[in-house]
């Protein structure tokens, strides 16, 4: 898995190009959320394996809680980032670790809200820079 964390003053969206045809059809509206932790999330082939795939959801929970409280945030964005690797697991695999991940910082405390999966967005981020600003991992 590969994880680009980003505090954003301000993170919009707006759905584009649908690219999976299994998804469900979104409404083509801006959404917008300010004092924001993004995290761009790339699911690699590798991480396809359930003990895997489980370890990985701990240490995505784990980071991304760590990195909200270092920024003085509740509220986390998840984005299907697949450019981060040339790797990528399956459509399935990747939703299924995003809902999973929600349900766990959802049941943590936290605001969080997944960008439309399998839709190319625009997007439109305002982040500020410090240190903890940007945080990439790979695990």
């Amino acid at each position: 898995m590969k994880l680009l964390m980003i505090f954003t003053n301000r993170f919009a969206y707006k759905p584009g190009i649908k690219t999976l045809e299994t998804v469900e059809n979104v409404k083509p509206d801006k959404v917008s959320f300010e004092h924001a932790q993004t995290a761009f999330i790339q699911v690699e082939e590798t991480d396809d394996d359930s003990d895997t795939l489980k370890s990985i959801e701990t240490k995505l929970v784990k980071n991304l809680k760590w990195i909200a409280r270092k920024n003085k945030t509740n509220l986390i964005i998840l984005h299907s980032f697949a450019h981060l690797s040339e790797s990528k697991a399956s459509p399935e695999v990747s939703k299924r670790l995003f809902d999973n991940v929600e349900t766990r910082l959802t049941s943590s405390g936290y605001e969080v809200y997944q960008t439309p999966f399998g839709y190319f967005l625009d997007l439109d981020i305002e982040a500020p820079g410090f240190s903890l600003a940007r945080v990439f991992k790979s695990f």
